[in-house]
C-alpha cells in the first residue's frame, strides 16, 4: 500500500505461522523476537500471501515464549486461522515508539544513499546485520557488498530521516561478491523494528 506519508505506511512485523487451539487464534513468527509492539495495537493489516491486504481489528493479542497469539475480529475458527496462514501482520508506522535522539530504525535507513567524501554516490544501503562486537552496515558499491562497522573512524553521521549516511573511511575493509540469496527480504524485515542505538558521530 503505497502513500506519501511515512507514518501512515504498513510495516511487516510478523507471520501468521498456524492456527492455535480450534477457536480462531493465530500463532505469529515475529520478525524481531523481542518486539511487543503487536501487543498494543488495535488494528493490524493482513498482507495475505496472493497480495491482497486487508486492515482488521485486534480482539486480543499475548505472549507465548517468543513468539505472539493472536484473536483477529471475524476469524473464529480453526478454518479460517488456517486460511491465513503465511499472511504477514503490518502495523502503521506511526505506532512505531519515539526514538531518543540519537537512534534510528533499521528499516528507517534501508535504500539510504551512502557518500565516501567527495564521492556523493558511493553506494546504497543493503542490510544492517548484527555480530558479537558491532553491527555494520552493508553497503552495496561497485563490484560487491562491503560490510562497514557502526562505528567512529568509520562512520562520520547518520541521517534515517533524510535517507543519507556518510562515510569517513573504509580502509581495511574487503569487498565481498554478491550473493543474493544471502539478505533474503524476510533478513531485513526481521531488523526492521530492532531498534539500533547511538549514531556514529559524537
Amino acid at each position: 500500500m503505497s502513500t506519501s506519508n511515512p507514518d501512515a505506511t504498513w510495516v511487516p512485523l510478523a507471520e501468521i505461522a498456524r492456527p492455535h487451539g480450534v477457536q480462531g487464534e493465530l500463532r505469529l513468527r515475529l520478525f524481531n523476537a523481542d518486539s511487543d509492539l503487536l501487543l498494543d495495537v488495535d488494528e493490524v493489516l493482513l498482507r495475505l500471501t496472493d497480495g491482497k491486504e486487508h486492515e482488521v481489528s485486534v480482539d486480543r493479542a499475548r505472549r507465548a515464549d517468543d513468539a505472539i497469539l493472536m484473536r483477529l475480529h471475524s476469524v473464529n475458527d480453526r478454518n479460517r486461522a488456517d486460511e491465513l496462514r503465511g499472511a504477514q501482520v503490518c502495523v502503521r508506522r506511526s505506532n512505531f515508539p519515539k526514538l531518543d535522539e540519537g537512534e534510528f530504525y533499521v528499516g528507517d535507513i534501508l535504500g539510504a544513499r551512502v557518500s565516501l567524501g567527495e564521492n556523493q554516490s558511493f553506494g546504497i544501503v543493503k542490510d544492517y546485520r548484527n555480530y558479537p562486537s558491532v553491527d555494520v552496515f552493508v553497503i552495496q558499491v561497485e563490484g560487491g557488498l562491503l560490510e562497514v562497522p557502526n562505528r567512529e573512524g568509520y562512520v562520520l553521521w547518520i541521517d534515517a530521516q533524510g535517507g543519507e549516511v556518510a562515510l569517513e573511511s573504509i580502509e581495511g575493509l574487503e569487498l565481498e561478491p554478491q550473493n543474493p540469496g544471502r539478505a533474503s527480504r524476510e533478513d531485513r524485515e526481521a531488523e526492521a523494528l530492532r531498534l539500533k542505538a547511538r549514531k556514529s558521530n559524537p
